[in-house]
């Protein structure tokens, strides 16, 4: 009897690089492919399927190199769990924006053999993802993540001890969860006025615009403006607050040599979307000595970057997450500091994306981590 291996995935809109990955799995053996439900997908992903389950369960089992192929039967990022207990393979294949921590444990448990494929373009094809076909290649909307000074972007933290927010912007190579840090509400407020890609205009004005539409007057809690920010203004920015949500200045860095830097020293590893409900402000800290290590935090991370000193830009990362979690300590919890300590000794700093309470842990590291995602920043280019 031949092996099993277990493959699982949204594979909406089918092209050739779910084919090519289907061929590597299916050269394990008996390839199984379980797919995320229409609920599952507009859960994880803030959208609705273009196909739907049905369609994709009838086009995935035509295809030559799959035994067989399934709606999992669960819900959320372990949705095919159950399946997998009751498959029993021998493998569970995932591309690097697949893997996760607890499918590895979860294999670990139940004794498969957990495999990370890198995508690599079959028979000479240009590289294909779902994200680029949705969107069309350098005209989607960007996202952002949040290097240092988090929180720093509101007034009730600011007026302790103005500083800095550090920002990247984010080209789509991946299609990030919802919940997760990632500023996705952010970004699904700005598709509302350009459904497909950031207009031609000064970067500081769309990031004003955007702000000002997501918070409609009267709005109970206002985003912060690094989410608008880290969208509209591509590279490095920083961004200065004063007990005000709009900052007063901005610096940005775009040389190429300093963003491929942070390219090659910055991946991400997927944890769990954010809980529905969570308060990180039930519990707080927000003092004057507080903040101060959050701002000093964020310039020791700007001079770090602008010298690319690793061992300096590692320090200045995990103050600043330090400081942040110090403030608001609901943000962590035993199950992500767990998920942490995976990683402790091969990353030499870390953080939570965003607000945190979950969604991607951010690593800073001398070289390349097995199974976590690149970054590719958006250059200032692709916004003239």
């Amino acid at each position: 009897m031949g092996k099993k291996v277990f493959v699982s995935g949204c594979f909406d809109m089918l092209h050739s690089g779910h084919i090519a990955f289907f061929k590597q799995a299916a050269s394990y053996g008996d390839l199984y492919v379980g797919i995320g439900s229409d609920a599952t997908v507009d859960d994880l992903k803030g959208r609705k399927t273009i196909n739907s389950e049905r369609e994709r369960i009838y086009m995935i089992n035509a295809i030559k190199y799959v035994t067989k192929s399934f709606v999992n039967s669960g819900s959320g990022i372990l949705d095919f769990k159950e399946d997998l207990i009751k498959l029993k393979p021998d493998y569970f294949i995932v591309n690097e924006d697949g893997y996760t921590s607890e499918k590895e444990t979860l294999c670990k448990e139940l004794g498969i053999e957990l495999n990370v494929l890198n995508r690599i373009p079959d028979a000479d094809l240009p590289e294909r993802s779902t994200t680029a076909i949705r969107s069309g290649d350098n005209c989607s909307l960007p996202y952002r993540i949040d290097l240092a000074g988090t929180w720093i972007d509101q007034p009730y933290v600011s007026k302790f001890t103005p500083g800095w927010a550090i920002t990247l912007s984010l080209e789509p190579i991946f299609e990030y969860n919802e919940r997760c840090g990632m500023s996705t509400s952010t970004r699904n407020a700005a598709k509302k006025i350009w459904p497909y890609y950031l207009p031609i205009d000064k970067p500081e004005k769309l990031a004003e615009i955007l702000f000002k539409f997501e918070n409609t007057p009267g709005s109970e809690i206002i985003s912060g403006a690094q989410d608008a920010i880290g969208i509209c203004m591509p590279g490095l920015v920083r961004h200065y607050y004063n007990n005000a949500y709009w900052p007063e200045k901005f610096e940005s860095i775009h040389e190429e040599e300093t963003l491929s830097w942070l390219e090659k020293h910055i991946s991400m590893v997927t944890l769990w979307p954010r809980e529905k409900g969570l308060d990180l402000l039930v519990e707080t800290y927000i003092n004057e000595e507080n903040v101060k290590e959050l701002t000093v935090a964020s310039e020791e991370v700007w001079d770090a970057i602008k010298e690319k000193d690793l061992e300096s830009f590692s320090k200045g990362f995990l103050r600043s997450f330090n400081a942040q979690t110090k403030m608001f300590p609901k943000m962590v919890n035993d199950r992500i500091e767990k998920e942490i300590e995976k990683y402790s000794d091969k990353a030499s700093a870390w953080k939570l994306a965003g607000a945190g309470g979950a969604g991607y842990l951010i690593l800073v590291s001398d070289e390349p981590i097995e199974g976590t995602m690149k970054i590719r920043i958006r250059r200032k280019e692709a916004q003239l």
